[in-house]
């Protein structure tokens, strides 16, 4: 029996959201984990029960949009400067840690209280992951 379209992406989606929750259960330090598509639309994510959300939902699309521009024109001079690996956002709150892959870009929140040390043995978890 051949599957639908919406079958095959809520297949798809189901795969993502396994992933995210793999990289979740990496450090106690991950707060969110979220796929987004280059338009900046989420397809997934999941926030770490008991963590208090900091973003609205509206500011959270701006952001997601934000890094999906940045990444797109960064796409742009891969062949000059070769591709971003990662890209780290240390703010007052979080530090944010984005990855590309071929299935969007993974954007995960690390709480505040995390070390430089942390982050690298975190990003290295999640390369393996991704």
């Amino acid at each position: 029996m051949n599957k639908t379209p919406n079958q095959k992406w809520n297949e798809e989606i189901l795969k993502y959201r396994k992933k995210c929750q793999r990289i979740l259960n990496l450090s106690s330090s991950i707060r969110y984990v979220g796929l987004v598509n280059e338009y900046g639309r989420t397809l997934t994510g999941i926030v770490k029960p008991g963590t208090s959300i900091l973003l609205k939902p509206e500011s959270a699309r701006n952001e997601f949009f934000l890094v999906s521009v940045l990444f797109n024109i960064r796409n742009k001079i891969d062949i000059t400067i070769g591709k971003m690996d990662y890209a780290i956002f240390k703010h007052a709150k979080v530090t944010l840690v984005v990855f590309q892959s071929n299935e969007g870009i993974y954007y995960i929140s690390l709480g505040k209280g995390i070390t430089s040390d942390g982050i690298a043995k975190i990003i290295s978890k999640i390369k393996k992951v991704i």
